[in-house]
C-alpha cells in the first residue's frame, strides 16, 4: 500500500487529507510539526510526502532536504501563494506546490501524477479484502475469481473507486467514461452502472442519490 506523510500543523486541514486519501486507498501518517516529520522519516518509509512549509520547529524547507536525501518526493501544500513563493519551493525540489485554500479532488489528481511520475504507483487497488483492480491489465478479481466487466464497466467502477464516499453527478460520470458532453439522457449511464454493480455484488454499496447521480459508500 502506498504509505504519504502528512505534515501539516492544522488539524482540520491534516485530518481532512488524511480521511480522504484513506478512503481512497492510501496508508497515512500526520506530523503536526516539523520536527516530528523529520522523525517519523527517519524511521519509516514512505512514498510521498505532503508537506506544509511554515511548519512550527523545523520548516518545509529543512524537512525538503531531508526528504531529497531519502530520495522521497514532496508536495508542498501551503498558503505561500505568490508567484515568486510557487517558483522558490518547485527549484528547491518540491515535485509540486499546491496553494491553500484547494479543492480535494484536485489534490488527489495531484497525488496521482506525482506518484505516477515517480514510478512510485501500485499495480492493484483494493476495493475491499476480496476484490482487486489491476490497473495495467484491466483485470477485477472478486475473491479467487475474475470478473468479466466490459471497457465502460470497468471504466465506471475505477472511477467510483477513485471517488469513494463521493456523490458523482450523471453529466460528470459521462464525461469522464463516454469522453463525450452529457445530453440529459440518464440511460446509458444508468444501465452500465446497474450491471456492473450487480457483476461485482455492489448493490448495497453503490448507491444512487437522488437527483444527482451515485455515491460509492465505503
Amino acid at each position: 500500500m502506498i504509505k504519504i506523510l502528512i505534515a501539516e500543523d492544522e488539524v482540520s486541514i491534516a485530518n481532512l487529507i488524511s480521511n480522504v486519501l484513506k478512503e481512497t486507498g492510501y496508508e497515512t501518517v500526520w506530523a503536526a510539526d516539523g520536527k516530528k516529520a523529520a522523525d517519523v522519516l527517519e524511521k519509516e518509509y514512505f512514498d510521498l510526502v505532503l508537506l506544509d512549509i511554515m511548519l512550527p520547529l523545523i520548516d518545509g524547507y529543512e524537512v525538503l532536504e531531508y526528504c531529497k536525501s531519502l530520495d522521497v518526493p514532496v508536495i508542498f501544500l501551503t498558503a505561500k501563494g505568490t508567484l515568486e513563493d510557487r517558483v522558490k519551493g518547485l527549484r528547491a525540489g518540491a515535485e509540486d506546490y499546491i496553494v491553500k485554500p484547494f479543492e480535494i479532488m484536485e489534490l488527489l489528481a495531484r497525488v496521482e501524477t506525482v506518484l505516477r511520475r515517480c514510478g512510485k504507483t501500485e499495480r492493484t487497488i483494493f476495493l475491499s479484502p476480496d476484490i482487486g483492480i489491476d490497473t495495467v491489465s484491466r483485470i477485477v478479481t472478486k475473491g479467487e475469481k475474475r470478473v468479466a466487466l466490459t471497457v465502460k464497466e470497468y471504466d465506471l467502477l475505477l472511477l467510483f473507486v477513485q471517488n469513494k464516499n463521493v456523490a458523482l453527478y450523471r453529466d460528470r460520470i459521462y464525461q469522464k467514461v463516454w469522453g463525450e458532453e452529457y445530453m440529459g439522457d440518464s440511460r446509458t449511464v444508468d444501465l452500465h452502472i446497474q450491471r456492473m454493480r450487480k457483476k461485482m455484488g455492489l448493490e448495497d454499496r453503490l448507491v444512487a442519490v437522488y437527483k444527482i447521480g451515485y455515491r460509492l459508500e465505503g
